[in-house]
């Protein structure tokens, strides 16, 4: 049984699906300087507005954005949800912490299940709703349990993805004080990356079984194919060596998709831009892989956290379709012997790996194919 995806939906801070990624082709970047909190200095960030998103609003906009492009209307009651989030409703409390917001109406419904929550209510669904979190790692986690869903038969289709709205002062001091927080920008691979930009988005997947996408004769962006999925614990930020449990992760999604590392044409890179992860990643594409083009798009997005995996799921499966491998925006001296995408390079893409890296030592892995 083939799980495929059929609908996507994707905000950040370029704008929707096509717009971030017509962007990104154009190497733009939707980065910017920002000074939000009196007690805490200008940083980049990759907002959507001009001041801080809500993760309800958020949610919604690509929730119906999602059911739209794969041409489904509500109720679907049998539609599983998977959707997930690493910092869920932090904003809000910190607000009622400092005073800045006194109480909070259905406070039970501000936990880290809001999004699904808010998807399951929409779709008025009565089949499983889940609610991974796995740090960065978060959004392919989703896709994966998507997939688990169907693949056993608990569901014919899932709402799957990520969302994630993480400016806030605690979130913003918190990375800073670990020193992976960028001053300037976002440099993925370059020798100049000084660390992470905080940005806000989220991506949604509407993943059905090829027979059902057959029946409804809706378009197809891809397949997924396999995923891989470790979890070491071996520091709280630092990621372990190339053979550690990521490079386990990128094994078992390959074993899983019955591939060689010699199938996959392209990789999109966890590529956060901080000095451990970019060297690590190099390392292990190095050591697992012998040729692929690579490139990340968080110098145009900045780092959504959990919903980054869903994101470059997303841009992986438009670089399928349209046969484009899009540039790793913000690399100007590359500092590794890695085939990173300097500008927009035509390619048939057949099969394609994104990572997902996140701090505690998760991560996720996840194979797709036309």
């Amino acid at each position: 049984m083939d799980v495929v995806i059929t609908g996507i939906g994707l905000s950040s801070c370029l704008g929707s699906l096509q717009t971030t990624w017509s962007s990104i082709l154009q190497e733009k970047s939707g980065i910017k300087s920002r000074q939000l909190f009196p007690q805490l200095p200008a940083y980049p960030l990759g907002m959507i507005d001009a001041q801080p998103s809500k993760i309800s609003d958020l949610t919604l906009k690509i929730l119906i954005e999602t059911l739209q492009d794969a041409e489904l209307q509500v109720p679907l009651n049998q539609s599983g949800v998977v959707i997930g989030s690493s910092r869920g409703c932090q904003a809000q409390w910190e607000e009622l912490a400092t005073g800045k917001q006194q109480h909070i109406p259905d406070w039970l419904q501000t936990f880290p299940h809001q999004p699904a929550l808010i998807a399951g209510n929409y779709l008025q669904t009565t089949a499983p709703v889940l609610v991974p979190m796995a740090a960065c790692a978060t959004g392919i986690w989703a896709l994966a349990r998507g997939y688990e869903l169907i693949k056993t038969g608990r569901c014919e289709r899932v709402i799957a993805g990520a969302v994630e709205t993480p400016i806030s002062p605690l979130t913003i001091a918190a990375f800073a004080q670990m020193g992976a927080l960028a001053t300037t920008g976002c440099y993925p691979f370059d020798r100049s990356r000084e660390g992470l930009v905080l940005g806000e988005g989220g991506a949604m997947f509407v993943l059905e079984t090829a027979a059902l996408a057959t029946r409804r004769q809706v378009q197809v962006y891809g397949k997924i194919k396999g995923f891989g999925l470790t979890c070491d614990a071996y520091h709280v930020s630092a990621p372990q060596g190339i053979n550690g449990s990521a490079a386990k992760a990128i094994k078992q999604s390959l074993e899983r998709s019955n591939l060689e590392p010699k199938a996959i044409a392209y990789i999109h890179a966890h590529g956060t831009s901080t000095v451990l992860n970019d060297r690590h990643e190099a390392q292990l594409i190095q050591h697992l892989f012998p040729q692929v083009a690579v490139s990340s798009s968080k110098g145009s997005t900045g780092h959504t956290l959990g919903a980054s995996g869903a994101i470059s799921t997303a841009l992986t499966l438009m670089a399928m379709k349209h046969n484009y491998l899009p540039p790793c925006v913000g690399l100007t001296d590359l500092a590794f012997d890695l085939d990173v995408v300097r500008q927009v390079r035509p390619a048939q893409i057949d099969r394609a790996l994104c990572f997902s890296f996140g701090f505690g030592g998760q991560n996720a892995v996840i194979v797709l194919s036309k």
